[in-house]
């Protein structure tokens, strides 16, 4: 394989979900990173037929890696994600922070000072990974063009980044909503590669409501007529069909409970109702309008469409002849988070993979959490996710280090 370690500009991190609950960590940062950038110059070979002659993978790194290379995580980011998890790219105090910066640093839930912790933007991405608006060999983007991408691509794209950087076997993967998802289809896939999964706020399959939700979004992105079929110039994308799509999105993240608590009936800058349709007059359709406008502003409707279509194939047990038997190519040990108030991804999908697991033969811890928030409760429980996922950890890695284990 040849490869090639390269800079390019920075530029502004995605954030995940909802952006304005993520709490802003003041302490235990990983301080400014760098986007990274690893050019792949072989073909890739899709799962559904198609090809790229070349490939672009962005990505980070947190924390050292050790001597005999074993203490690296991988996180798989969620949809909306990118490569940026943690830290900052300026010493701007206006800056916000990676969309896991809670999450990873010194004494955090992923432990710096314990682990190298690496996250990289997924294929057909839009935040420096090879995406349908990379450019194609001719030199013009590749939109329409861009080949359908399916979640076991993306962690063949991540294992050739692991390759790259020198490191076979993973301490753990790990990864909420669409990043676990991959992380559970690296298990299958690499089961070599991986010690522990943490399985957070997701589901072993997509079904038919999950589909529906993305397809309601990818409908709204193709009825603007900007979107030219997916073959639309850089200087005017169908930003209204993605506003739409993301307002669509947004509200699955969210639980009623947070919804009727955020905003309730309250009106938006009005006293009372003004009987207009031309202007918001709940703060709810304020807020909602305002997560599409600014998602706008960093994400590409063509990644959107594609990844969207990505989490729809999504089935562990594709190919098998039940969930069960895939995952018997698992060797690695599982820990399966679910939220009471996710109707996303519910808790029932979970319990549904950890039964799978057991009758695989293999290692499961399953922890369901009340939550108010939603799935998005992933992201903002930050104490108590520290509390399992960080608890799990370092048992996990400290019983591998005991005088007994060696």
């Amino acid at each position: 394989m040849s490869t090639t370690a390269v800079r390019r500009p920075v530029y502004a991190s995605a954030q995940e979900e909802v952006v304005e609950n993520v709490p802003r960590a003041t302490s235990g940062s990983v301080g400014i990173v760098e986007l990274r950038f690893l050019d792949v110059n072989e073909p890739l070979h899709l799962l559904a037929g198609g090809m790229l002659p070349q490939y672009t993978i962005a990505y980070e790194t947190y924390g050292a890696l050790n001597a005999d290379r074993t203490n690296a995580i991988l996180i798989f980011h969620a949809l909306s994600g990118d490569a940026h998890v943690a830290g900052y790219y300026t010493d701007d105090p206006a800056e916000r922070p990676g969309w896991w910066d809670a999450a990873v640093g010194p004494g955090k839930m992923f432990d710096t000072d314990r682990f190298y912790v690496i996250c990289s933007n997924v294929l057909g991405g839009c935040r420096g990974t090879t995406g349908p608006r990379s450019l194609a060999p001719n030199g013009k983007p590749y939109g329409s063009r861009f080949p359908a991408v399916t979640v076991a691509d993306m962690v063949a794209v991540q294992a050739k980044l692991l390759d790259a950087l020198g490191i076979h076997r993973l301490f753990a993967v790990a990864g909420g909503s669409m990043g676990a998802m991959q992380a559970l289809q690296f298990s299958v896939d690499f089961p070599d590669r991986v010690e522990h999964v943490l399985f957070i706020a997701s589901t072993p399959r997509s079904n038919a409501q999950n589909i529906a939700f993305n397809e309601i979004g990818r409908q709204a992105i193709y009825a603007d007529p900007r979107w030219c079929g997916g073959d639309y110039p850089d200087s005017n994308p169908p930003v209204s069909g993605l506003a739409i799509a993301r307002m669509v999105g947004h509200m699955t993240y969210m639980s009623e409970h947070s919804l009727e608590t955020k905003f309730g009936r309250r009106l938006q800058g009005q006293s009372s109702l003004p009987y207009r349709t031309d202007i918001p007059e709940f703060a709810v359709e304020s807020y909602l309008q305002h997560q599409g406008e600014k998602f706008t502003q960093r994400f590409d409707a063509g990644s959107y469409v594609l990844i969207t279509k990505a989490l729809d194939y999504f089935d562990i047990s594709d190919g098998f002849p039940s969930m069960s038997a895939s995952l018997q190519r698992a060797a690695a040990q599982f820990l399966v988070i679910s939220f009471s108030s996710d109707w996303l991804y519910t808790a029932a999908q979970s319990r549904l993979l950890a039964q799978a697991l057991r009758e695989a033969g293999r290692e499961v811890e399953i922890q369901e959490v009340t939550a108010a928030l939603g799935h998005d409760s992933f992201l903002v429980e930050v104490e108590t996710m520290t509390a399992l996922v960080g608890g799990y950890l370092n048992r996990m890695w400290e019983a591998l280090h005991s005088p007994l284990a060696q």
